[in-house]
């Protein structure tokens, strides 16, 4: 049974920071491209960030760019994310995404809400 389990998030001030972890389970975690997506209330969900199997391969939404950054520790089988210099439109669910091309498989994690509000 494969189980994409997020943490990490909160409710954070304008400007600060958090850092998200997305632990995989019940996959072979190498096979499988990485990702995080996040839906605000009453929109649609969007890719903010994902990573290649390896790591050398990451592409960011305009949006998040050069406030967050992705990495993935393939022995601990997890994805992390890390978000600088929050705004306010970033609170949303954030969800992790494992995606195998391969095996035409993809999975979600069951999202963690991250709310900035002073």
């Amino acid at each position: 049974q494969v189980q994409l389990v997020e943490s990490g998030g909160g409710l954070v001030q304008p400007g600060g920071s958090l850092r998200l972890s997305c632990a995989a389970s019940g996959l072979t975690f190498l096979n499988y491209a990485m990702s995080w997506y996040r839906q605000a209330p009453g929109k649609e969900r969007e890719l903010v960030a994902g990573i290649g199997r390896i790591g050398s391969s990451v592409n960011y939404a305009d949006s998040v760019k050069g406030r967050f950054t992705i990495s993935r520790d393939n022995p601990k089988n997890t994805v992390y994310l890390q978000i600088n210099s929050l705004k306010p439109e970033d609170t949303a669910v954030y969800y992790c995404n494992a995606k195998s091309f391969a095996s035409r498989s993809e999975y979600w994690g069951q999202g963690t809400q991250v709310t900035v509000s002073s």
